[in-house]
């Protein structure tokens, strides 16, 4: 029995909602610089991606019930969600471990240039004001957010850009060739939607975009606030800082609580926590190189796909 029909075997019935695809993104938000495809920078405490990390978009246009494509939509994508945010937490990790010495090598200091570059930090290398912005914007995004997003902007995984080009985000690019026409671009625009390798790029991208571009200030701040009050991350809390992820502004952030809400996807938030078990390195480095992907996902009695 696979996964999803394990899962729909007890799943908890699902609201339906009606989501409108809207693929916007400033314009500022453009395609990850050349090598920055995965939003990580090399560090030797990264394990290899599994080979799972690599496959393309699964076909889910098939599906004619609605719960069913539900599940397997966020059977999917939630292990790719783990790793990137695994990944993320190990070079957290790093980070942490660096600020805590008294002086710092010349590769050490290239690591936190090449982070600082790719997460649009100015800052001198190796002083507190590095660090300090560095830790608000090398960190996690709740899955719950992310799964919202996803569902809400690739109509599920049907739309052109996420079966033709892996992107599940309408993460923009400016390149010529760099991703895929828009159909309905007005006339004088340069943008294309950004193609990835596989889903998996795409939502490290995605992380990239909100971790570090100014329209979401908002959604670091937040962030920043919750650690400081040890406070749970909240996908539903974050989501206040999408006003400039679509045109509908307010009504898209009410749009993305309210697929939070109806799809119990607060649930995925509270899975990932308990997944990090002690918060150990070693911890995040078995969930960042776990094979198979069904290994990431939601098992034991306080599963939503439970009544």
């Amino acid at each position: 029995m696979t996964a999803v029909n394990r899962a729909l075997m007890l799943f908890l019935p699902l609201l339906a909602f009606a989501v409108g695809g809207a693929i916007y993104t400033p314009g500022g938000s453009r395609n990850p610089l050349p090598g920055e495809d995965a939003g990580e920078v090399s560090l030797s405490s990264l394990p290899p991606l599994p080979a799972w990390a690599h496959e393309g978009l699964p076909d889910f246009s098939g599906y004619q019930d609605t719960t069913e494509k539900k599940v397997a939509f966020f059977s999917y994508l939630y292990p790719r969600i783990v790793l990137a945010n695994s990944r993320i937490l190990l070079e957290r990790e790093y980070l942490e471990s660096l600020q805590k010495k008294p002086s710092l090598t010349g590769d050490e200091l290239e690591w936190l240039g090449r982070q600082s570059e790719r997460l649009r930090i100015e800052a001198e290398p190796g002083t507190d004001s590095q660090f300090a912005l560095l830790r608000k914007r090398l960190d996690v995004i709740p899955p719950s957010l992310i799964l919202a997003q996803a569902a809400n902007e690739s109509a599920w995984g049907t739309s052109r850009f996420a079966t033709k080009g892996n992107n599940l985000f309408g993460q923009w690019c400016f390149s010529r060739g760099c991703g895929l026409v828009p159909l309905s671009r007005i006339k004088g625009a340069n943008h294309e939607v950004a193609t990835f390798e596989s889903p998996y790029y795409s939502v490290r991208s995605y992380i990239q975009n909100l971790n570090r571009h100014p329209t979401y200030q908002t959604v670091r701040d937040i962030r920043l606030a919750d650690r400081k009050a040890e406070k749970a991350l909240s996908g539903w809390d974050l989501a206040e800082g999408l006003l400039g992820y679509s045109e509908r502004g307010e009504e898209y952030i009410e749009e993305i609580r309210a697929m939070i809400r109806y799809n119990n996807l607060d649930f995925y938030d509270e899975e990932f926590r308990s997944l990090l078990g002690d918060r150990t390195p070693a911890q995040f480095e078995r969930l960042a190189s776990a094979i198979p992907d069904t290994t990431l996902l939601p098992d034991g009695p306080m599963s939503p796909f439970e009544g």
